[in-house]
């Protein structure tokens, strides 16, 4: 299945990390301190290219959001989120 956002939002992919302490328990999402969600664009609206031409997000970019912007979905058992351009803290450059 694919996802087409409409307009200014954004499709991401949740990273799956875990997380596992010194003596080799992981932890559940829910174990973890809040923070900054991350991600990989997976697909991007009509409109997210800015005036200059120049879109702030491509697909493919690993991203860093707010925990509670957008709306989470799961499709085939992957998690996704989708939100608006404006939602997206940063770009993680490798």
């Amino acid at each position: 299945m694919k996802i087409r956002p409409l307009k200014d939002k954004v499709a991401i992919k949740y990273f799956k990390e875990e997380e596992k302490v010194k003596s080799g328990i992981v932890l559940p999402d829910t174990a973890r301190e809040e923070r900054p969600q991350q991600g990989e664009v997976i697909a991007v609206g009509a409109e997210v290219t800015p005036e200059n031409g120049e879109a702030p997000v491509k697909v493919g970019d690993k991203v860093i959001f707010d925990k509670y912007a957008g709306n989470k979905i799961t499709i085939d058992e992957e998690e996704y989120v989708i939100m608006s351009v404006d939602d997206i803290l940063a770009v993680i450059e490798e």
